[in-house]
């Protein structure tokens, strides 16, 4: 028995579920919708666990979905958080290189952010660096004047009081299983059965595994990636103004251990990125055998470890030495001392991984006749938020016949 039918059902009320299900009430009103999110409340995990950075979309690949929807999305999402009075703050960014040989690094993203359309981009000395930010080091710098920073657990609330004015969510709502018939498919949670004519699936780090409850055969997994944060003490805030990144390496999706001034006036550094033992794993003693055990098991992991072995077993080094990490932030920030620095949050990044070890940089949707799996929406997902949700209602509709 199903407690309802709807016209479509969204799994995960994350910033991305959210958004397409803001996509789809606004575009078509007559269409039932119904948003189930597993936890008591929306936005709880990646969406909740971010920096809270405005991406200008300096760092990808020109002609990519990632570059095309975060340039689009940051002016959306500084529009939104105008309109629905949401903090937030233009406040800039530099990205630094203090070493030589990360100067051809710096200047591809110069050329990157000039390709993706991206306003005031510019090289600077390192006198002009200090002006900008008094205590950063470095030798040259990249300044990139509209990025900005927000709270995007207060931007989920907002999505999701708009959503409910026209459709129906429900939280503590965990997908247990999905079967799909001739004319209908049954979701079924924790809470009962819901039949709806299609689904669409934002569920984040468990998206391989509702789009395999669902039947889909699929060569990628998520792996999650743990970033831990350190906070600086409130008398060492000013070390920092705004934004201070450094030049990230092209063979990862992370960009890099940093420096963000949050909205709360709060100052984080970090993150480093090492292997969670599970899913929703933010702390270094959390673990789940059957998380870890499939990571384990998939050859893509093994074949991804072999090539990047070196540079996780220095993630891990820093997750356990605060020195070590102190050591990586202080090429940003040289008068930095390990007391200035306390532990702050943590977040967990899904990250798709395919078999034959290949880290998923762009976003990756797979449609099928009543379905949509969302399967990689990494960073910057949450300033893309709202192109993405246009996109994902575009494939819907193609793909369901909505228009």
């Amino acid at each position: 028995m199903t407690g309802s039918r709807y016209d479509v059902i969204i799994i995960g009320g994350g910033i991305v579920g959210l958004a397409v299900a803001l996509e789809i009430t606004k575009r078509f009103p007559r269409l039932s919708l119904l948003l189930l999110e597993k936890e008591s409340l929306v936005g709880q995990h990646q969406s909740g666990h971010n920096s809270g950075v405005i991406h200008s979309g300096i760092y990808y690949k020109p002609g990519s979905l990632k570059a095309k929807l975060c340039a689009e999305g940051a002016r959306a999402m500084v529009q939104f958080c105008r309109e629905h009075e949401v903090p937030h703050c233009i406040c800039g960014k530099l990205i630094v290189a203090t070493d030589v040989q990360e100067f051809s690094r710096l200047e591809e993203l110069e050329r990157r952010g000039n390709a993706n359309g991206i306003p005031g981009v510019r090289p600077i000395g390192p006198e002009e660096l200090r002006e900008i930010e008094p205590h950063a080091g470095g030798l040259r710098a990249l300044t990139v004047p509209c990025t900005g920073i927000t709270d995007y657990a207060k931007v989920c609330q907002k999505y999701a009081e708009i959503v409910s004015a026209n459709a129906s969510i429900n939280t503590s709502s965990e997908v247990v299983s999905i079967k799909q018939y001739s004319k209908e498919i049954i979701v079924e949670t924790v809470k009962g059965a819901f039949a709806t004519a299609f689904l669409i699936n934002c569920a984040g780090l468990f998206s391989d595994r509702i789009s395999r409850m669902a039947g889909l055969a699929s060569d990628v997994i998520i792996v999650p990636f743990r970033g831990e944060y350190y906070d600086l003490v409130p008398e060492r805030e000013s070390l920092v103004r705004a934004l201070i990144y450094p030049v990230p390496d092209p063979q990862f999706p992370f960009l890099g251990v940093h420096f963000t001034r949050r909205i709360n006036g709060n100052v984080d550094a970090g993150p480093n990125a090492v292997l969670a033992f599970r899913r929703e794993g933010y702390g270094r003693s959390d673990f789940n055998l059957h998380d870890l055990a499939s990571t384990l098991a998939f050859p893509g992991f093994w074949r991804m470890a072999a090539k990047h072995w070196r540079s996780g077993l220095g993630e891990f080094h820093r997750s356990f030495s605060k020195a070590a990490f102190v050591r990586a932030l202080q090429r940003l920030l040289p008068d930095l001392r390990e007391k200035d620095l306390v532990p702050g949050g943590s977040g967990v990044r899904a990250q798709a991984l395919k078999r034959d070890g290949t880290l998923l940089d762009d976003f990756h949707f797979v449609p099928t006749t009543r379905m949509l799996h969302v399967l990689n929406v990494p960073s910057p997902a949450a300033t893309a938020s709202l192109p993405i949700g246009r996109e994902i209602g575009n494939m819907a509709a193609k793909n369901f016949g909505w228009e």
